[in-house]
């Protein structure tokens, strides 16, 4: 695989997508990379149209196979570590973005991640934030501020350089043994946590998203571990079942 053996399957994913054009573009860019499968979210046009066919080439492949899903949620499912890629500048002061460079070899540090995803937003505008927050990690591409915003195919191609160049370097120091907390343990745990103090009343209704959005980004900056947010869900657990048992009595 020319991106390297700490992957055995890289998926490339698209939300949203409304041009056809880049669409093809994308399908011919995993063919060039060896991305293993090309997932798209609730295309807003026609993904196996002659136009985007024509533009693929022979990634046309990938075209045919993708797995089209409804919700973004539901197409990183079997996803260990994922992957966020962002240009707008107006985000979250909370929000944490590293270069494209740095966050590929930080994830080239791993020994080896089963199922890695790379998610591309709306050529208009994007991932929202609550879809960046469903990534452990985000990233940009840094240009200019003036125009910040890059092409949905230009992107994904930096992108895929970025990660096939980092593949190639040697890493000095020994490499870890990936443990995070997938970005599906860390969702599920916040939907809890987040009823859990709604239930207490710290949370109230109409700010609670904003609140637990910077516990999840305090989360997400720690490279939390697969224990460490079991420990976490375990304490919410036990304390929704005394609340629960303590009206009883």
């Amino acid at each position: 695989m020319i991106l390297g053996k700490n992957f055995s399957n890289l998926k490339v994913i698209l939300v949203e997508p409304n041009g056809p054009l880049n669409v093809g573009s994308v399908a011919r860019l995993c063919s060039n990379f060896e991305v293993d499968e090309l997932r798209i979210v609730s295309p807003k046009c026609d993904i196996f149209s002659l136009e985007s066919r024509k533009m693929a080439l022979k990634g046309q492949k990938f075209l045919k196979c993708c797995k089209v899903f409804d919700d973004l949620q539901k197409a990183i499912f079997d996803c260990d570590l994922v992957l966020a890629s962002c240009g707008r500048i107006d985000v979250n002061k909370d929000s944490l973005f590293v270069s494209s460079e740095d966050i590929f070899d930080w994830t080239l540090s791993f020994k080896k991640v089963n199922n890695l995803a790379i998610i591309f937003g709306r050529e208009d505008r994007g991932l929202t934030n609550s879809e960046l927050l469903l990534a452990n990690k985000t990233f940009n591409i840094p240009t200019s501020q003036n125009n910040p915003s890059l092409n949905l195919s230009h992107a994904v191609s930096i992108a895929l350089y970025e990660l096939n160049k980092s593949s190639k370097r040697n890493f000095d120091q020994e490499l870890k043994v990936f443990n995070l907390a997938s970005s599906k343990q860390i969702h599920d745990s916040f939907l809890e946590i987040e009823e859990l103090l709604l239930k207490v009343g710290y949370l109230l209704k109409h700010t609670s998203k904003a609140k637990i959005r910077k516990f999840k980004n305090f989360i997400l900056r720690s490279n939390t571990s697969m224990h460490e947010i079991n420990v976490l869900r375990g304490i919410v657990h036990q304390i929704n079942w005394f609340l629960n048992n303590s009206k009883r009595n």
